[in-house]
């Protein structure tokens, strides 16, 4: 019995040091991003009968030192999954990048999700995901889907699923009513919801955020600065209950479309949290006649913001105290190629005790774009 005692304050002992490591690696201090590498993952690679492609989220996993990395392709080339791969590289470069392992989502009817010929109504966008180390879950988003014309009307909700690391379904977390698709100009636009997610406060915190504003929020961002108001949205875990709206203005679009009337876009692909109620945002902008996209990467702190969630409408009734970014990184200054970013982690830490950061891009299956993959060292 005593030794199944002292066993068990071991147990508890190793439990609490986790957890006070994981909130440590939580609480990060930047200053500046220091590129070190780019890699570039072969196009189409075929995986375990799967087309590699649409990488648009990844996240870390230290204790196994292995990435998640989410596709968004919508079940149409190969069912909706996720992908598990290592990441080598030597202290100022990426070495290679190895997938050891695919997973498939499953529904809950524990099957593949289906693609838009099979039921259009239910096939997912998945577009982030990240790991819980504590109760060793997994949380994904998917955009659904907002189509309104004279054939036909789909309307499917976005998504924040929770999964198995095997892909089985658990449970979705409950949706605020500005969350909710419509058939009429109210609420998110198309492929504009969920695009980002992180945990924070040792995993009892989950932050989510629209990618572009909801109708009644703003209009799309536009070359010109244009009060483009995007939500990020709080979540305490434990009730699943969204508790807090945040109002976020998107930057201008980086550069005029060509021509100027074709497809432009300028929104929010990631965050991730930093601890001390701070995140990293990241902006991605692209516009028709431009191969290369402009990434920018905010600091932002939370703290005096106000709660928007009452709010209907932000063209109405804006926020007194919207988030205060401040621009870290904007890598047109880098003088290289950077394609669709859409996915960022920590990594290990580095030789001299920095910590590294991992962006990933969605090359969207398209043979004209790549998937990235940015090392970058984090200076204090």
């Amino acid at each position: 019995m005593k030794y199944r005692f002292a066993e068990k304050l071991l147990s508890v002992f190793f439990a609490v040091i986790l957890c006070l490591n994981i909130v440590n690696a939580q609480s990060v201090s930047i200053s500046q991003l220091k590129l070190l590498s780019e890699y570039e993952i072969t196009h189409n690679l075929s995986f375990k009968g799967t087309t590699v492609g649409g990488l648009s989220g990844i996240d870390y996993d230290k204790n196994k030192q292995v990435y998640y990395m989410i596709s968004d392709d919508r079940s149409a080339v190969n069912p909706a999954r996720y992908y598990t791969a290592k990441i080598f590289f030597t202290p100022k470069k990426i070495d290679s990048v190895v997938f050891v392992d695919v997973t498939t989502f499953l529904n809950a009817e524990n099957k593949p999700y289906p693609n838009s010929k099979q039921d259009p109504a239910h096939t997912p966008d998945p577009e982030a995901l990240r790991y819980d180390p504590i109760t060793r879950q997994m949380f994904w988003t998917s955009e659904g889907e907002r189509i309104v014309n004279q054939k036909d009307t789909v309307l499917e909700n976005p998504s924040i699923t929770v999964i198995h690391p095997d892909g089985k379904y658990i449970d979705t977390f409950p949706l605020p009513e500005n969350l909710r698709m419509k058939a009429i100009e109210k609420g998110p636009r198309q492929n504009g919801t969920l695009e980002g997610l992180t945990f924070a406060d040792n995993y009892k915190t989950l932050f989510v955020n629209l990618e572009e504003p909801t109708y009644e929020d703003g209009p799309r961002a536009d070359v010109q600065k244009n009060g483009a108001w995007i939500r990020i949205f709080k979540y305490d875990i434990a009730s699943k209950k969204n508790t807090t709206q945040y109002a976020y203005e998107l930057d201008p679009v980086a550069y005029p479309a060509v021509p100027e009337n074709a497809f432009k876009i300028n929104g929010i692909p990631d965050i991730l949290s930093l601890g001390d109620n701070k995140l990293l945002v990241i902006e991605r902008s692209f516009s028709t006649g431009r191969l290369a996209c402009t990434i920018k990467v905010f600091l932002v702190d939370l703290t005096d913001a106000s709660n928007i969630i009452n709010t209907a409408s932000l063209k109405n009734s804006p926020a007194k105290h919207p988030l205060i970014k401040k621009l870290l990184l904007n890598m047109d200054d880098l003088k290289i190629y950077t394609d669709n970013i859409e996915g960022v982690t920590f990594g290990p830490d580095l030789p001299n005790g920095h910590k590294s950061l991992i962006f990933i891009a969605d090359n969207n299956f398209n043979p004209m774009e790549k998937s990235q993959v940015m090392l970058f060292e984090v200076i204090p």
